[in-house]
């Protein structure tokens, strides 16, 4: 049975999906296993976390591509991903969309910016719809639909930010995102402007509250809202095992903490459910087989957290 796509997903709820943002495949794990149904592949964050560098127009197609096809193969959630500007023109936007859907990426976002280095820049709406004229062309008869993304500034470009989101969506895009809205203000003023699906990028708080909440938005037509915290998060843990871990100089924090699992120890591994994968095995051999790290047992997965079928993750 096939997974399901992001716009499956979206014409089945009725309610907006909330995707956070990864950037690898045990990020991609983390989101999927505490029930989030979708997720976003962040651009910014494969850069710092597979390249160790800022997003500053560093990565490249083969890096999204990559880091796309296994997040895609091992998640049983659908992913959608930014592909930045599409890594140069209209060509090279039609050859990274058609890369990017056969990676197994269910939705790729495409922004207007000038200069990868400084996308406060847009380009020209005429370019952009180019591109975008590509990225539709490109995403026919696949299961992968595009997301059109405008940086325009609310404060001083919002008009032509939502102008140039109505005319992506006339051409095709089944979704669209006025990517620096931050406030419910902005979000009905997009909706009373731009048509069709929508994306509330990177929902946050603002003086201690949430800036929006998604029964606000979704009647506005915002069905799917993205956030960051996966990368943080990641860091904040291993920088707060990393301090005891080095004081102690040895590994006696990591192994007595009770996290939020419970699973005690060192390794992540049952966090990945191995003996599903002997179980796969069995199917093939017929024989009951128990996963071990070099001879000791590891623990069976954590009790209240989702485990997907390894058929949907393998």
């Amino acid at each position: 049975m096939a997974k399901k796509t992001l716009q499956h997903l979206l014409q089945t709820s009725d309610k907006c999906i909330v995707a956070p943002c990864v950037y690898d495949c045990a990020s991609a794990r983390a989101v999927e296993m505490v029930g989030f149904e979708a997720m976003m592949l962040s651009g910014g964050e494969v850069s710092i976390a597979m390249n160790g560098v800022i997003d500053y127009g560093f990565s490249n197609l083969t890096d999204v591509e990559w880091i796309t096809s296994r997040i895609a193969q091992t998640s049983a959630i659908p992913l959608a991903a930014d592909i930045e500007d599409g890594f140069g023109g209209p060509l090279a936007v039609y050859r990274s969309a058609r890369r990017m859907a056969m990676a197994g990426a269910t939705a790729l976002q495409l922004e207007d910016a000038s200069d990868m280095e400084e996308s406060t820049g847009l380009l020209s709406r005429e370019k952009y719809l180019e591109k975008v004229k590509a990225a539709l062309a490109a995403l026919e008869g696949t299961n992968c639909f595009l997301i059109a993304r405008t940086n325009a500034d609310p404060e001083t470009q919002m008009d032509e930010g939502c102008e140039r989101m109505r005319l992506a969506h006339e051409l095709g895009a089944a979704m669209t995102t006025v990517v620096k809205i931050g406030t419910l203000d902005h979000a009905k003023y997009v909706a009373e402007r731009v048509p069709g699906w929508k994306m509330f990028p990177d929902v946050r708080d603002i003086d201690g509250k949430p800036a929006v909440t998604v029964d606000q938005i979704y009647p506005l037509g915002f069905n799917f809202m993205t956030m960051h915290y996966t990368l943080k998060a990641a860091m904040d843990g291993m920088l707060e095992h990393g301090k005891h871990n080095f004081a102690q100089q040895g590994c006696h924090y990591t192994c007595q903490k009770v996290d939020a699992t419970g699973v005690m120890g060192m390794s992540a591994t049952p966090l990945f459910d191995p003996q599903s994968y002997m179980e796969l095995e069995g199917r093939f051999s017929g024989q009951d087989k128990t996963y071990t790290i070099v001879g000791n047992q590891v623990e069976d997965f954590p009790a209240g957290f989702v485990r997907s079928s390894i058929d949907d993750r393998l």
